[in-house]
């Protein structure tokens, strides 16, 4: 038999090999940001691994509150009442199961809806408090949900979503962050003014504008708002903080090492079983790591040496 003319086989192109790529982390957020100083384990499983987590009561509650919240201000002055907050509750949480299907396995064996009754209950008595100690039709947003983001002259790329943004008739900027707990005590107050300094210091990298007063309206407990007015010193320090911790987060991303940081949130976390803190093994590294030789040389230098 005569062996076929290679020139004249048919050109078949083969069908290109997807391999599952790890993407690598490339801005900060204030969620992100905590996660690290928390726990560097929990940062990796949540950013690197990208470990799905099933849905918390608390955290889709709080999500709930903060769309009734942010839809409420399309009804104008006058109109934003207890009443029209509350009529918000179901339309909103059936258009957050068509977002997040997900969300429905949170009362997996509420057959007569008596579980969701009472969860939304909970979520109007936070809307009830939102009332109690603010007034929704003397004000007028200038943004709501709003995507806050800049790059900062290392290349680091800060990004997150403000709440609400307040801009009186002379200028000065208010950011307003919504949280569905009770306000911390003056020990753990901190933790939750970092996120708003570095929204802080997001809008004023972007607009030049130094915000006037970071704003936490607390929900739980009745209700209680915490305010802080910063200034340039409070931000500059976030901002080093901040290339601090990309600088951790891009040695730990080389070195492969993420250390579990046991605290008193870990009871809360959904990645406990695969923590190492607790007799846990989490899945194996995605990324290569480098060398003790190649974390100290600059790869140009090895380059230069090939």
């Amino acid at each position: 038999m005569q062996a076929a003319d290679p020139s004249t086989a048919p050109d078949v192109t083969l069908p290109a090999v997807t391999l599952p790529a790890v993407t690598l982390p490339s801005s900060l957020s204030p969620s992100r940001a905590g996660d690290f100083m928390t726990c560097p384990l929990l940062y990796r499983l949540r950013v690197i691994d990208k470990l799905p987590e099933p849905p918390s009561p608390a955290a889709t509650k709080g999500t709930l509150v903060h769309a009734v919240l942010e839809r409420l201000f399309d009804a104008p002055a006058g109109a934003r009442t207890p009443d029209a907050a509350r009529a918000l509750l179901r339309p909103e949480w059936e258009k957050l199961l068509l977002e997040r299907p997900e969300a429905a396995e949170l009362f997996p064996a509420d057959a007569d809806a008596t579980e969701l009754a009472s969860w939304l209950a909970e979520a109007e008595k936070l809307l009830d408090a939102y009332f109690r100690i603010e007034d929704p039709n003397r004000l007028q947003p200038a943004e709501r949900e709003l995507l806050v983001q800049t790059t900062l002259e290392s290349g680091l790329l800060l990004r997150g979503y403000v709440d609400r943004i307040d801009v009186a008739p002379t200028g000065e900027v208010r950011v307003v962050d919504y949280k569905t707990g009770r306000a911390p005590s003056r020990d753990f107050e901190g933790k939750a003014m970092f996120q708003m300094k570095f929204y802080a210091l997001v809008i004023w990298r972007e607009r030049g504008v130094l915000p006037k007063r970071l704003q936490l309206v607390y929900l739980g407990g009745g209700g209680q708002i915490v305010s802080y007015d910063p200034d340039e010193a409070d931000l500059l320090a976030v901002e080093r903080k901040l290339l601090a911790l990309w600088t951790a987060i891009q040695q730990a991303l080389e070195t492969g090492e993420w250390p579990a940081s046991p605290n008193r949130l870990c009871d809360w976390c959904a990645h406990k079983s695969r923590c190492p803190a607790w007799g846990g093994t989490p899945p194996a590294y995605p990324l290569e790591i480098k060398t003790a030789l190649e974390q100290a040389v600059p790869e140009q230098a090895l380059n230069e040496t090939a």
